[in-house]
């Protein structure tokens, strides 16, 4: 793995430990992340797990789910 982006296939990322929250719904409808070489955090939908990630550095997955967790996203634009 030389260089991680953004839409890289999930199934690229090596021996990348996916994990999903313990609030996930029993449909498989979840998100699942890991934990990358340099500190990044991937992120893959969980019925799609050879598909395309997300990659992110810590500092911007903290900022999204602070920003969750106050309810930011209202989905009004």
């Amino acid at each position: 793995m030389s260089q991680t982006t953004n839409g890289i296939p999930a199934s690229s990322l090596g021996v990348a430990t996916w994990q999903k929250s313990r609030h996930s719904n029993p449909h498989g409808d979840c998100v699942e992340l890991a934990k990358l070489e340099g500190g990044k955090i991937a992120v893959r939908n969980s019925r799609c797990p050879g598909g395309p990630a997300l990659v992110f550095a810590r500092a911007e997955m903290a900022a999204f789910i602070q920003g969750a967790a106050e309810r930011n996203f209202s989905g009004r634009g």
